[in-house]
């Protein structure tokens, strides 16, 4: 599916040819954070690429992209960088030109929801309490939470909801939950899937979309990456998503927004 959206942008299908945009400005964004009250923390790395007023961005493992790749991409037009051989970078000028033509707003299917100002881990709470909301979900119900984040798993918490936590790099939650690390074997024996937008990104995506078609599972993607381009997936096994384009909540302590998708887009 990421490759026939691919192929129909570029293809000029969904609006202009995208060899006439080109990446102004390529950035990447690192992270490391740890909120108070939590015995751990972690790291982000996001590749970053603005088009005209857009940006599109791909989460990648810390410290893995090449040295030049942001030469690769600033001053490169999209359709180049559509055949680009790093994923990560493929999946953030998909985002970027779809951002572009299609911003998230009323309009194009988006319902923005306020982050309020707020430290680190309110502002945190604050978006994983939007994306739970998304579930529709009885209490006792089990969802895999695929990208582990600690506030998601106290939002399922407080609904009654169980969990499978999940992440390629395994290890324990904050809470000592072992976290599994290959999520379609774990799919089977969950009710809902609760996925972080960063599968696109490794190639992980597609598999667990098809689980969710199959099984009929409502499929809720939390979306850095890849804002722009996973709603095109709602209706074809994608339930729903929290899109949160850059600047993103940990960036800032001011408000914010959010913004979330049901049903289809064009």
């Amino acid at each position: 599916m990421l490759d026939d959206l691919t192929l129909r942008v570029r293809a000029g299908a969904l609006g202009p040819d995208p060899a006439s945009r080109r990446i102004a400005v390529a950035f990447t964004t690192c992270q490391a954070v740890r909120h108070d009250g939590r015995g751990s923390g972690y790291r982000n790395e996001v590749l970053s690429l603005r088009l005209a007023e857009a940006v599109g961005s791909c989460a990648v493992e810390p410290g893995a992209l090449p040295d030049g790749a942001l030469d690769d991409c600033v001053g490169a037009d999209v359709a180049r960088l559509l055949e680009h051989p790093l994923l990560p970078v493929r999946v953030a000028a998909l985002d970027a030109y779809l951002m572009h033509i299609a911003p998230h707003s009323p309009d194009n299917g988006a319902c923005p929801v306020p982050l309020p100002a707020g430290t680190s881990l309110e502002k945190s709470r604050a978006r994983a309490r939007s994306v739970v909301e998304l579930l529709d979900l009885r209490p006792g119900a089990t969802v895999l939470v695929v990208g582990v984040v600690n506030s998601l798993l106290e939002a399922l918490r407080s609904r009654g909801l169980g969990y499978v936590p999940c992440d390629l790099k395994g290890g324990e939650t904050e809470f000592g939950e072992p976290v599994v690390g290959d999520a379609l074997a774990a799919a089977d024996r969950c009710d809902a899937l609760l996925v972080s937008g960063m599968t696109l990104g490794n190639g992980t995506f597609e598999p667990l979309r098809r689980h969710a078609v199959r099984h009929g599972k409502q499929l809720v993607m939390f979306a850095q990456t890849g804002s722009a381009v996973l709603p095109r997936f709602l209706a074809h096994g994608v339930s729903a998503v929290c899109a949160e384009p850059y600047p993103f909540f940990w960036l800032d302590g001011g408000p914010g927004v959010i913004h979330r998708y049901r049903g289809g887009v064009r």
